[in-house]
C-alpha cells in the first residue's frame, strides 16, 4: 500500500515521503495513529497544504522531547532482581520495566516501545541500551541488574560480580585431579 508519511519513522521516512508498504502495517500500525495517510491525489493536494502545520508539529515535540535528555540521562536505572548462582535472573528485566523505573525515578513517560532494548535481560550485569524520546531524540543509557543494591553499588563502581562459576571451576578441577589418583589405585589394585 502507497502512503504519505505524516511523522519521521525510523528506517521507513521522514515527514513527506511517499513509501510503499505491507498493507497490515498501514492498517494496523500507521493510519489509526495518523502517521501516515493513504496516497491519493486528494490527499497529496492535503498534506502539501497542511504540511507547514505537520512540520510546526513534528519540531515542537522534537522540542519537548529534548527538554526531558537531562532528566533521562540523570536517572538511575536499578533493577534489583531474584537470580540463581550463575547470574541467571529468575524472569528478566522488559521495555515495560524500564519505561516503568523511569516514570518513578524522573517522572517522564514513555511507552515501552520507546525503550530500544532488543531482547529482554536475563542476566546479572550491566547493559546498554537507549531510549528514543523522539525519533530525532535517542538517549543511551545503562541499565544496572543485581540482586540487592550492594550489588548494584559495586557494578555501578565498575567492579564485576562474581557468582558460584568460581566454586564450580574449583570443584571441576578437583574432581579432574582425584580422577588421576583413582586410576593409579585401581591400577595398582589390580597388579596385585
Amino acid at each position: 500500500m502507497k502512503v504519505i508519511l505524516t511523522e519521521k519513522i525510523t528506517k521507513l521516512g521522514n515527514i513527506g515521503d511517499t513509501v510503499e508498504v505491507k498493507t497490515g502495517f498501514a492498517r494496523n500500525y500507521l493510519l489509526p495513529n495518523k502517521k501516515a495517510m493513504r496516497w491519493t491525489a486528494e490527499n497529496v493536494a492535503l498534506f502539501e497544504a497542511q504540511k507547514a502545520e505537520i512540520i510546526a508539529r513534528h519540531e515542537k515535540a522534537k522540542k519537548d522531547a529534548e527538554s526531558y535528555v537531562d532528566a533521562v540521562k540523570n536517572a538511575k536505572f536499578y533493577m534489583i532482581r531474584q537470580a540463581g548462582d550463575t547470574g541467571q535472573l529468575y524472569g528478566s528485566v522488559s521495555s515495560r520495566d524500564i519505561a516503568r523505573t523511569l516514570k518513578e525515578v524522573a517522572n517522564v513517560a514513555i511507552e515501552s516501545s520507546q525503550v530500544l532494548l532488543g531482547s529482554p535481560i536475563k542476566t546479572i550485569g550491566v547493559f546498554d541500551t537507549k531510549i528514543a524520546l523522539h525519533a530525532d531524540v535517542i538517549v543511551p543509557v545503562k541499565i544496572y541488574v543485581a540482586q540487592t543494591q550492594e550489588e548494584i553499588d559495586a557494578l555501578v563502581a565498575g567492579k564485576k560480580l562474581t557468582f558460584g562459576t568460581k566454586k564450580v571451576e574449583e570443584a571441576e578441577e578437583v574432581k579432574e585431579e582425584e580422577k588421576p589418583a583413582e586410576v593409579a589405585e585401581e591400577k595398582a589394585a589390580d597388579a596385585e
